[in-house]
């Protein structure tokens, strides 16, 4: 089933105001209501590389075997969805590819990337992320950030060495303890929710929220909800204003009508009740 007119999608990347060239990628698949974005790290342009393989592996695998899994279905050893183990599968090709990439071509070794994947079906959503690129979500007017960071700084405020503010201005905050592409074999963390009609998500590069404060972003997001490319030209605006110090990227997705998988097993409940 085609997600097209169901969920809106529009993603936006921008060089920032310090940078040279732009080590983000970001790809969009409006069909399969998915989204991805992944922010490169590694010199002679192997960020960009690795991101860019990133993102088309990711898109590339989802697209292929989509068609063949049981939608809404669940796995009985995992109890995740048949969509979860499909983004998972897609995360860890793109790893493979990666690294092999960066193995076969001296000046790219040690390249990396950081990735963050939303997918939409049965009125639900898949995100699987590495490294520090985030997933907001906006529901009734109230920002939360879905993912958490892997990142040196973030396992310090974890235990209680810094504060979140502290963390803001600290010289280390962009270390990240886990990329794509640096290792044979990557941990990627997966999370499932409910998706509700006019929520509205935010896919981030470093770069956003490096620059703009969540209440920031949140009053952005409140103010453009019914015009994702405004609201995601608006974030890149203002965190060039803040100085763009990075790349800058965000997609935004937003459920505007129900998405039910044939005969799932939400579907079969809530009929018991229409």
């Amino acid at each position: 089933m085609s997600l097209k007119g169901k969920i809106l999608l529009y993603g936006k990347t921008d060089v920032g105001s310090v940078r040279d060239h732009n080590e983000d990628s970001i790809g969009c698949d409006e069909n399969l209501g998915l989204a991805v974005l992944a922010d490169g790290m590694g010199g002679h342009r192997g960020g960009e590389m690795a991101s860019a393989i990133t993102v088309s592996t990711i898109l590339e695998t989802i697209s292929a075997q989509a068609g063949k899994i049981n939608s809404g279905e669940f796995d009985a050893e995992t109890g995740f969805s048949m969509e979860s183990l499909l983004v998972h599968e897609a995360v860890t090709l793109a790893n493979k590819n990666v690294h092999e990439s960066s193995m076969a071509n001296a000046q790219y070794r040690g390249m990396g990337t950081t990735v963050v994947v939303l997918l939409f079906y049965d009125n639900r959503f898949t995100v699987a992320h590495v490294g520090d690129s985030r997933l907001y979500r906006l529901r009734d007017d109230v920002l939360e950030v879905i993912t958490r960071d892997h990142s040196l700084m973030q396992e310090l405020i974890d235990r209680g060495f810094y504060t979140t503010e502290q963390a803001r201005n600290s010289l280390n905050k962009n270390l990240v303890t886990r990329a794509i592409g640096i290792d044979e074999t990557v941990q990627v963390d997966i999370q499932e929710d409910i998706a509700m009609q006019d929520d509205i998500y935010l896919l981030c590069s470093d770069g956003v929220n490096d620059m703009l404060e969540d209440d920031v972003i949140e009053s952005i997001l409140i103010e453009n909800s019914d015009d994702l490319e405004k609201a995601a030209s608006e974030i890149i605006r203002m965190a060039n204003e803040e100085g763009g110090k990075d790349n800058i990227s965000a997609i935004l997705a937003k459920p505007v009508k129900a998405f039910p998988a044939q005969n799932s097993l939400f579907s079969r409940f809530f009929d018991l009740f229409s």
